[in-house]
């Protein structure tokens, strides 16, 4: 996930390659960068948010292992109504040098141990964006509240088992 064409990070925190500390970085947005975080990611609140990050440099890569937590705030996926959740997440990216051994709009596979690597340009990486991003992938969007089952019922999305798609095959499967 990034963000739009041109605009800054809502939580940028660079690196420097040169000066990586040798102890546990530390990373907490402040109140307007939770808030510009809040929207990016379409939910209500992030009361809380702090990463703890060990930093190991191999030459120009650099591996990111820690601990992502953060309370928010969330809409149900059914009734709407905000629920509040806790994250708490380990947290492994790999920094890299950008490749630029592909065209632009060309189709790229990953192999498996790829999948957690950033690239950046220079001398420098934004590790606070990518705490932003794996918040963004431990938000769960299908979470419900204590109201879901009822408005679902309210609302008959329940479904009727007795006439859907597969009623004939058990009705069949009864008679058999």
């Amino acid at each position: 996930m990034t963000t739009s064409a041109g605009a800054a990070p809502e939580f940028s925190r660079m690196i420097d390659l040169r000066s990586i500390p040798a102890r546990a970085v530390v990373l907490e947005p402040d109140e307007a960068e939770r808030r510009r975080l809040a929207g990016r990611f379409a939910i209500a609140e992030i009361r809380a948010m702090r990463a703890e990050v060990e930093l190991e440099p191999e030459g120009a890569e650099v591996t990111a292992t820690g601990r992502l937590t953060a309370s928010i705030v969330q809409s149900c996926a059914v009734s709407g109504e905000p629920i509040e959740a806790e994250i708490d997440e380990p947290v492994f990216v790999r920094f890299v040098p950008a490749r630029h051994d592909h065209k632009p709009d060309e189709e790229i596979e990953l192999e498996a141990g790829e999948l957690d690597e950033i690239e950046y340009e220079g001398t420098a990486f934004d590790l606070g964006e990518a705490i932003a991003q794996s918040l963004a992938l431990a938000i769960d969007p299908f979470a419900t509240g204590p109201d879901a089952e009822t408005v679902r019922k309210e609302h008959k999305l329940h479904g009727d088992a007795a006439s859907g798609p597969f009623a004939a095959l058990a009705a069949f499967k009864k008679g058999g």
